[in-house]
């Protein structure tokens, strides 16, 4: 972080007309750029890549020291379609600080070639968002999912896999004049214990979503978190999380995913772990089981903790299923579609609003194309999951992102 250097720039625009601004000089030079929101946070942050390509081998070193600042945007499994992100922090813009962007060296360089752009840019310069190249997912519908499900169920009982977390995505008309920039205003405001996040880039498209799932962080105590969240139902007029009643199912689907956490500390041969929960939290219109992990970096010999646990963890069980590689197997038999960017991870990586890293997994997102919205959810199957019930839930976690589109 030390590496960027910070600027003033253009103090007499408004903060909103900076924004849009910026991001309209990301996309019309076909750059990739990302848009924040951190739970419980105010301000929105802003990250712009002068890398057109900013494709990354494996896993990137977000949760080490060292790890360049930027934004991880990496799909639910790696392949030649959906290649894993990294956008270096060439132009970071924190909104709370409405008059300074901060740049790096390579950004430095070419600052009178990006003012002369953004000059050039008209005050209501229309965004022109990246659009995947791949085509629009299969879509599911209800008898189909619930064959799906069906499956899964049986795939249990036959003891192929103990959980699996079967997904569909919908697709969706855009309404007339659609603003994505408006849209993540509104997330932001709909939903302020969330990840709020617009991503757009060449070979991705664009993302909108709010998650309420931490994958790893690294805080600026350096302390390591992470959570288990898996169990769902609706948060009913009137009902108080603390006194919300939850069905075997979602208590089974919960304690699967909060056991492989602390089998992922077994591996790594680590016993000095916090761990604090099950407790029901609230996320939009639904309400969860969640557990939280922390290790105290400072008191354990295991420097790269972070990035062993985030090879470990990603694709987590409340996205995958356990054991992780048969539920894996199974829905790239079953599921049919393509997941994309969805249940993959995101966030922001060394960048002075976050500590260190705060990634987060992508879930109750959708992806813009120019005419249509794709919406994604799923849920965590176990052996006493029930069709009809589990169609319902999806139904539910649609609501959460697609209420932008109403």
């Amino acid at each position: 972080m030390s590496s960027l250097q910070k600027i003033t720039w253009n103090p007499a625009l408004p903060v909103a007309a900076r924004l849009r601004q910026l991001v309209a000089l990301a996309l019309s030079s076909g750059r990739p750029v990302a848009l924040w929101r951190l739970p419980g946070a105010v301000h929105a942050r802003l990250c712009l890549s002068l890398k057109v390509d900013a494709a990354y081998a494996g896993l990137p070193p977000a949760l080490e020291p060292t790890a360049p600042a930027g934004f991880a945007f990496f799909p639910f499994r790696d392949s030649d379609h959906n290649p894993p992100f990294f956008f270096p922090a060439d132009l970071f813009f924190d909104l709370a600080r409405s008059e300074e962007i901060q740049v790096s060296a390579a950004a430095a360089a070419r600052l009178p070639e990006l003012r002369q752009r953004f000059a050039a840019l008209p005050a209501e310069a229309p965004l022109t968002w990246h659009v995947s190249p791949q085509p629009a997912p299969a879509t599911a519908s209800r008898p189909e999912y619930e064959t799906l499900v069906a499956a899964g169920v049986g795939a249990i009982e036959a003891g192929t896999v103990r959980k699996v977390v079967s997904s569909r995505a919908v697709r969706r008309p855009l309404p007339p004049g659609f603003d994505a920039l408006a849209a993540f205003e509104e997330l932001q405001t709909r939903y302020p214990n969330a990840f709020v996040s617009l991503v757009s880039a060449p070979g991705a498209g664009t993302w909108l979503g709010a998650t309420p799932e931490v994958l790893a962080e690294i805080d600026e105590t350096n302390t390591f978190r992470t959570m288990a969240l898996a169990g769902t139902q609706p948060l009913l007029p009137g009902m108080k999380p603390a006194t919300a009643k939850w069905a075997h199912k979602d208590i089974e689907e919960h304690a699967l995913v909060a056991r492989y956490i602390v089998n992922c500390f077994k591996q790594l041969r680590l016993r000095e772990y916090d761990e604090q929960g099950p407790r029901t939290v609230v996320a939009g219109q639904l309400l969860h089981l969640r557990t939280d992990f922390a290790v105290h970096l400072d008191q354990v010999p295991f420097p790269s903790l972070g990035t062993d646990m985030l090879r470990l963890l990603h694709p987590t069980p409340a996205v995958g299923g356990v054991p992780r590689q048969p539920a894996l197997d199974f829905l790239r038999h079953h599921e049919a579609y393509d997941r994309a960017y969805y249940a993959g991870f995101l966030g922001p990586v060394n960048l002075p609003d976050a500590g260190v890293t705060r990634l987060f997994v992508n879930l109750r997102c959708l992806q813009l194309r120019p005419s249509e919205a794709i919406l994604y959810a799923g849920t965590g199957l176990t052996i006493d999951s029930d069709p009809a019930r589990e169609w319902q839930e999806t139904e539910l976690k649609l609501r959460t992102v697609g209420a932008i589109l109403a």
